[in-house]
């Protein structure tokens, strides 16, 4: 039935895309004949006034019939432009997260259940909702405390967007093997994974507590750092389905004549977001992933605060130094060391030249170093070095592409407020700081001190590893001696996914010809 639904789901997704038009404003160029001519076909079958939208808002609208899940579903698609290509991320990344509310009951009795305690003895006040989104809810209430009542924002998970989403889930799997079987250019980027982190974040991002641990974290990362914060978590009222924080009265980032008329220092303010950006990606390897303009806000102090901590990234040791060398590099026109971190990372196969990879990266690096240093985008250099990667046979790195959307989005909001932003020159204080410390003499000594702790690690599990290689080397010999053998558990299970396949095969069968009819009896 699993199988069954996945198929069922898949053609009304498909149906529905159709019929809004999104599939006949896909861009045909580069398509083989047979695929042109069977989008030419589906596009007689959509609505007549969605021929006269633009694709974004074509998909909008898709989005909206599909539900919750798919809004979820685009806004993280929006973020791997290596897998839907740059203009469709464009169109994804433009959807609103904006859903109808829940009614208050429903969120009181997620609150009662997820807490174990009821509301009237977590909150003075619980206020109706004013905010909604595809996952939560936001509420305004109050609690007392020693020092008084004070205000918070409470954080509610929707009703049942677990089992939707799980369902829903099931397609993009369905759509990911698909890809995989069909579209044997398509494996460098990894469908199925990318299907996986997208299953990984979303559950992540509707268990609250995750959240939660995230802004205590980088609370505690950036509690020296000047100019940036994020809201304090109140522990107590803090579970699986809600969060409840510190009320944030400030400006959204959005407002920029709001934000002069409060006297707020733009151009400041644009030079503080994209250093603490950088420092939490180099220093720290832990950042928010999400930061567009609503979820930045700044507070009477001229602080800047970001909430909605559900999607963060991480980049191990490696990675860092990798995109710190990679913009060295360019700023040094240094493209030799540029290709030679990529291949020492095992980012691109060996058996590709060092020296025409470094050619590749010098068409991207000299065109920069003939522009004004306030024309040139970070973001867009990273997007181009991706493209050109792909020439070279490199496989997708979702914690790279992640960093290198939420990069373009940070620096856009920075140009916004001071249109002649200069990324390099703002960079440069937290990028060189951090280079001089991990990339020069330092270095040496970090890595030994790394070497040293993974050798007294070793050192401690030898004992066990000699005792696993002794056992296995012994069933290396039975095996030899008396060959492989199932036992009757293993052979039943085989028995059973064969059977299982070949129910899925024909229920797709019987999936497409009931689509068939369908759309055949739509015509007439």
């Amino acid at each position: 039935m699993s199988a069954f639904g996945a198929y069922f789901r898949l053609a009304r997704v498909g149906w529905i895309l159709v019929r809004e038009g999104v599939i006949s404003a896909l861009p045909s160029e580069g398509l083989p004949p047979s695929v042109s001519l069977a989008k030419s076909f589906v596009g007689l079958f959509a609505r007549k006034r969605s021929k006269q939208k633009k694709r974004s808002d074509r998909l909008a609208q898709a989005v909206e019939r599909l539900g919750p899940s798919y809004v979820k579903i685009g806004q993280f698609l929006a973020t791997r432009p290596d897998v839907v290509g740059v203009e469709f991320a464009d169109d994804l990344s433009q959807l609103q997260d904006r859903m109808a509310f829940f009614p208050a009951s429903a969120a009181k009795a997620n609150i009662e259940g997820s807490l174990g305690r009821p509301i009237s003895e977590l909150y003075a006040s619980f206020g109706d909702p004013i905010a909604a989104a595809s996952i939560a809810q936001v509420h305004p209430a109050e609690v007392d405390t020693p020092a008084g009542r004070k205000k918070v924002a409470v954080k509610v998970v929707r009703p049942g967007v677990r089992a939707r989403f799980a369902h829903d889930i099931e397609a993009m799997y369905l759509v990911a093997h698909m890809q995989e079987r069909f579209m044997p250019a398509s494996r460098r980027l990894r469908p199925v994974e990318v299907t996986k982190t997208l299953e990984q974040t979303t559950k992540v991002e509707m268990d609250l507590r995750l959240e939660a641990a995230a802004l205590s974290e980088i609370a505690e990362n950036t509690d020296k750092d000047p100019g940036f914060r994020v809201p304090k978590v109140d522990w107590e009222r803090t579970g699986r389905d809600v969060i409840t924080m510190e009320w944030i009265d400030g400006i959204k980032m959005s407002d920029v004549e709001g934000l002069k008329a409060a006297g707020h220092d733009l151009n400041t303010l644009a030079d503080t977001l994209i250093q603490s950006f950088l420092r939490h990606t180099l220093r720290d390897g832990f950042f928010h992933a999400d930061m567009h303009p609503g979820n930045l806000f700044v507070d009477a102090g001229g602080m800047i605060v970001a909430v909605d901590m559900g999607i963060v990234g991480r980049l191990g040791k490696k990675e860092r130094r990798f995109l710190a060398e990679i913009l060295y590099g360019f700023i040094t026109r240094d493209y030799i060391r540029v290709a030679e971190v990529h291949f020492e990372a095992g980012y691109v196969p060996g058996h590709h030249n060092v020296e025409s990879f470094a050619q590749a990266i010098r068409a991207i690096g000299e065109p920069i170093h003939g522009q004004p240093a306030e024309t040139i985008s970070m973001g867009k250099l990273l997007t181009l070095l991706f493209e050109v990667t792909e020439l070279f046979d490199m496989q997708t790195r979702p914690e790279l592409v992640m960093l290198q959307k939420t990069m373009v989005v940070v620096e856009g909001v920075s140009r916004m407020l001071n249109p002649r932003f200069n990324m390099w020159k703002a960079s440069e204080p937290v990028v060189g700081d951090w280079i001089k410390n991990n990339l020069g003499p330092k270095r040496i000594v970090t890595d030994l001190k790394d070497g040293l702790k993974a050798a007294v690690k070793l050192a401690e599990a030898a004992p066990e590893i000699a005792a696993q290689t002794e056992k296995f080397h012994h069933q290396l010999l039975h095996m030899s001696e008396h060959g492989l053998r199932f036992d009757d558990h293993t052979a039943e299970a085989i028995g059973k996914a064969e059977a299982r396949h070949n129910r899925s095969a024909k229920v797709a069968l019987w999936i497409i010809a009931l689509t068939l009819l369908y759309i055949a009896w739509a015509i007439s």
